[in-house]
């Protein structure tokens, strides 16, 4: 209920001090959090604040919130973008560095939304909101992210089920190039088998974004597939979708196990994994590897998309959501290092198989050389070369590297790590170097069959956050979404099929790239840095701390402080300038497939295509201004209605719930400055 309220005169300095902070409500006295003016004097009566709403949800064990959180922050990203980025950026530099960035920003800013989703008990629209008004929007903006980013994942998903149906079968569909009329189809001959099967077979695409093409009727019914198994994986909350986490949690872990036991007996393995932990310390002096590095922490942990906040909601309050934080973020790295470890193992076996292939091919060409007319002794190599297949890929590379470009002829370098670079971002390394591997194997489908279910499986645990990260602010603030969350989840789902068909045209790989490029990243940035600002500095980062150790009875080192008010704040600031200045000084392009020439190539992002992406960031960021414009409106015109009925008379409210955690800052604000006037 609203405390006393004491009528003073204006010209009457307001009382401070004295108040002591009541604490956080507990799991069964939670109250939503009131307007700018529930507490507020109209006339001689006082507004009564809403009625208690029914206990929140929460886990059944802990066991199932560890399923949730390293279900969602671990996902496709950590299998196919993490080891890419690690590759291309020096190695174990480039671990290094992503180590650092993970203890100086990623952790404490993980921490942040645990503990704001913690001890308020709502989504993010309702944490945000609870803090002030002015802030909902940035609930409202990390929901639109969720949304943009559920549709294009879940035509992952469908990609991932149309390869796993077409894993049963012996041989695999992508180990040979199709024959029509006893000829090799040119497309293929041009490429390779696993590429003619993704680019024709499955994607059907075409030669750019702008040509639509039709409706690809394969991948149609996979994505209604994987939008009805989201849909019954969410459609009772979270007591459904954990019983799903526990297999599709667990499982991709078992997969990766296997994956790497297998990938360490196969030849050129070590190899891989030597290309890839080779350090280049050089890197540490280029910017752009630092934002990338900075970019793939911000991802990695799903900050900003208020899915961790929403899973935090259902735990108790003395939870100790500081240990949380380290776990989740530590498990979240060691997968990123094991699934590297698989990847780089599994492409040290193949590209060793194409280097093995040119190496063959060069020494019959060497020895067609030396048969067909003079060539200077001295330049032949000292190996036996009348046995192609058994020259050693080190004596070769030894030899070009002495008398390669003297030789006449077109002989080649047979370079493994440039082999390993070829196709290896990405949904390129998924179904496309990965799927040329496991055909490779003896029991391909079997293997393929493996491989394509984890993804299947850190795909959906992924999205059921994705969409917890919707549903769950929006039945929070919406008491009719509330009564029918069912209805919600459903109605939900059949929106992002309908709207998901557009990535299932021809041309749906290049929108697919679009969205994942830019829907998300500067939108994303934008909403935690407005959090770090919002809860460092307009609520105080020394305030918060005192809610956290209410609610954990210790305080966190005051290390976090700093870090929240300046390193991550800044670190953030620069992220965001840096990615969009890179935006402005490159044009952005898209990787597009030739059909003629049988291989990819960059292309420039038409002038409508770099509309769209503009407006799929406005659209993202524009709750953030909207509410705050709504609420300061709202408040001018509560503050003239109070003004008109009470004249010279103003409010000081000497409840002891003066200034309780998580209290609405807009509140304060307004109090102390009618106050103060």
């Amino acid at each position: 209920m609203v405390g006393d309220v004491a009528l003073r005169y204006l010209d009457e300095p307001c009382i401070k001090g004295g108040m002591e902070k009541q604490p956080l409500p507990t799991d069964d006295d939670h109250t939503d959090a009131p307007d700018s003016g529930t507490a507020g004097f109209a006339g001689d009566e006082m507004q009564e604040v809403p009625p208690e709403p029914a206990a929140r949800a929460g886990w059944n064990s802990k066991v199932e919130y560890f399923l949730a959180q390293v279900g969602f922050s671990v996902g496709l990203g950590n299998v196919w973008r993490f080891p890419y980025l690690c590759h291309q950026n020096g190695g174990g530099s480039f671990l290094l560095l992503y180590v650092l960035l993970m203890l100086i920003m990623g952790i404490p800013l993980f921490f942040l939304e645990l503990a704001a989703g913690q001890a308020i008990r709502q989504g993010s629209i309702g944490v945000w909101k609870f803090i002030s008004p002015r802030l909902a929007g940035i609930g409202y903006s990390s929901c639109v992210v969720c949304f943009f980013v559920a549709l294009y994942y879940n035509v992952i998903l469908a990609w991932s089920l149309f390869y796993l149906g077409n894993s049963f079968q012996y041989p695999l569909p992508w180990e040979h190039c199709p024959v029509e009329g006893n000829v090799t189809v040119p497309e293929c001959k041009k490429s390779s088998p696993t590429s003619y099967f993704w680019y024709r077979k499955a994607l059907d695409i075409t030669d750019s974004i702008d040509e639509t093409g039709s409706f690809n009727p394969y991948i149609v019914g996979c994505l209604l597939a994987a939008w009805t198994l989201v849909c019954l994986g969410m459609f009772k909350g979270i007591k459904t979708s954990v019983k799903v986490m526990y297999f599709s949690s667990i499982f991709p872990y078992v997969v990766l196990f296997c994956f790497l036991v297998r990938g360490l007996m196969l030849d050129g393995a070590l190899e891989g994994i030597g290309f890839m932990f080779y350090p280049k310390l050089e890197i540490w002096a280029d910017v752009q590897v630092w934002r990338q590095a900075a970019t793939q922490v911000f991802f990695a942990l799903g900050l900003g998309f208020g899915s961790i906040i929403a899973y935090s909601s259902y735990n108790p309050k003395n939870n100790n959501c500081h240990r949380d934080a380290f776990t989740v973020s530590t498990i979240n790295f060691l997968t990123s290092v094991l699934a590297t470890l698989v990847v780089f193992a599994v492409l040290g076996f193949r590209a060793k198989n194409k280097a093995v292939e040119c190496v063959v091919s060069n020494i019959k060409e060497l020895s067609e050389q030396f048969l067909s007319g003079p060539v200077d002794i001295n330049l032949m190599p000292s190996f036996n070369y009348s046995d192609p297949s058994a020259v050693a890929l080190e004596d070769y590379r030894a030899w070009f590297q002495l008398h390669g470009n003297q030789f006449p002829g077109n002989l080649t370098d047979c370079d493994m790590e440039k082999e390993m670079q070829q196709g290896v971002e990405g949904t390129g390394l998924a179904f496309i170097a990965f799927t040329e591997a496991i055909s490779l194997l003896p029991g391909s489908p079997f293997w393929s069959a493996l491989f394509f279910l984890m993804l299947l499986n850190l795909g959906l645990s992924t999205m059921f956050g994705t969409m917890e990260g919707i549903l769950a602010p929006l039945t929070d603030r919406f008491k009719t979404l509330a009564n029918n969350k069912t209805k919600l989840t459903i109605f939900s789902c059949i929106i992002g099929f309908v709207t998901g068909l557009l990535f299932t045209q021809r041309c749906g790989n290049y929108f697919v790239m679009m969205f994942d490029d830019y829907s998300a990243t500067l939108p994303l940035i934008i909403v935690v840095v407005f959090e770090t600002f919002s809860v460092s500095w307009l609520y105080g980062a020394d305030r918060f701390l005192d809610d956290i150790e209410g609610m954990l009875g210790w305080r966190p080192h005051v290390i976090y402080k700093y870090l929240w008010k300046y390193v991550c704040l800044l670190a953030m600031l620069g992220l965001l300038g840096a990615t969009t200045i890179q935006m402005f000084i490159q044009r952005p392009t898209y990787m597009a497939w030739n059909q003629e020439k049988g291989s990819e190539e960059y292309l420039e992002y038409p002038d409508w295509a770099l509309a769209v992406m503009a407006l799929l960031i406005i659209f993202a960021v524009m709750p953030v201004p909207i509410a705050l414009i709504h609420a300061v409106l709202m408040d001018w015109t509560r503050q003239r209605a109070r003004d008109s009925e009470a004249g010279r008379y103003s409010i000081v409210n000497t409840s002891d719930k003066w200034e309780t955690p998580m209290t609405d800052m807009s509140d304060l604000d307004r109090s102390n400055g009618t106050a103060a006037s």
